[in-house]
C-alpha cells in the first residue's frame, strides 16, 4: 500500500506547489501554466493527443520487439561462437555510445521521407538494442558450469542444453533489460520524432514540437504527461512480466 500512496502524495504535494508558486509568482503563464490549465488542454485535444500517443507506442512496441529478436540472437550467437563476439560486439558497443540524435538524421535520409514511420522504427531500435545484447550475454555467461557438466554427463541436446539451462539462467537477465530498453524504445521513438519534424512523423512528439512552436506551452505539458504515462506503464508492465515469470523461482 505504501508503495503507492508515498508516491501519490508526493505528486499531490508537487502539484499544490506547482499551483501555488503560478498563482502567485511573477513567472509568465506561457512559460510555466498552472495545473488546471494543462490539465484543460489536455482535454481538450485529448482525441488528437491520444491518437498521436497511439502512433508513438505503435512504433515504440515494433522497435522493442526487433530489439528483443535481434538482441536474443545474437546473444546467443556470442554463446556458441567466441570467433562472431569478438567481431560483432565492438560495432554493437559503436552503436550504443554513438548518440542517437546524431545518427537520427542519417537514417531519415537514408530510408527516405516516404517511410518515415520504418525510419522511426529502425531509431528506436537502435537505441533499445545493446541492453538485451548486453543483459542476455552476461545471462548466457552465467550459468552454472557444473550444471553445464551435468548436461554432458547425461548426453543433452544442444537444443535441452538451451531450453533447459541457458534459457532459465538468462531469463532474469532479459527481463531485467527489458525494463531498461522499454524505456529507451520510448525515448529514441521520440527523438526520432523530433527529428522528423514535419516530414510525415504524427506521433506524440510532433505534437509537443508543434505546439511549441505556437508558444501553446499547457499543450506541451499535456503531451509530456502522456509520454511520461506510457513510460511508467511500459515500466511497470515488465516489472509485472517478470514478477509473473520468476514467481516460482527460488
Amino acid at each position: 500500500m505504501k508503495r503507492i500512496l508515498l508516491p501519490l502524495l508526493a505528486l499531490l504535494a508537487l502539484i499544490f506547489v506547482w499551483h501555488v508558486w503560478v498563482a502567485f509568482g511573477t513567472i509568465p503563464k506561457f512559460i510555466l501554466p498552472s495545473p488546471a490549465s494543462v490539465f484543460t488542454a489536455l482535454l481538450d485535444n485529448l482525441c488528437t493527443l491520444m491518437s498521436s500517443a497511439g502512433q508513438t507506442l505503435r512504433v515504440t512496441l515494433i522497435a522493442l520487439v526487433a530489439a528483443v529478436l535481434s538482441g536474443v540472437g545474437l546473444a546467443l550467437a556470442f554463446s556458441l561462437s567466441r570467433t562472431v563476439e569478438m567481431t560483432i560486439y565492438p560495432f554493437a558497443v559503436i552503436l550504443q555510445v554513438t548518440p542517437i540524435v546524431s545518427i537520427a538524421p542519417l537514417v531519415l535520409i537514408w530510408v527516405g521521407i516516404d517511410h518515415v514511420e520504418r525510419a522511426l522504427v529502425i531509431i528506436a531500435w537502435l537505441a533499445a538494442f545493446f541492453p538485451i545484447l548486453a543483459n542476455m550475454s552476461a545471462g548466457l555467461r552465467a550459468v552454472d558450469p557444473h550444471l553445464g557438466d551435468l548436461f554432458t554427463l547425461y548426453g543433452a541436446t544442444r537444443w535441452q542444453r538451451f531450453w533447459r539451462l541457458l534459457w532459465p539462467t538468462a531469463m532474469p537477465y532479459l527481463l531485467a533489460s527489458l525494463k531498461v530498453s522499454g524505456g529507451f524504445a520510448l525515448i529514441g521513438a521520440v527523438v526520432a520524432e523530433f527529428v522528423a519534424g514535419s516530414g510525415g512523423a504524427t506521433g506524440l512528439a510532433w505534437r509537443i514540437l508543434e505546439a511549441s512552436n505556437r508558444l501553446q506551452t499547457e499543450k506541451m505539458f499535456a503531451g509530456l504527461i502522456l509520454l511520461s504515462l506510457m513510460g511508467v506503464a511500459i515500466f511497470y508492465s515488465f516489472v509485472a512480466l517478470e514478477r509473473w515469470l520468476l514467481r516460482y523461482r527460488a
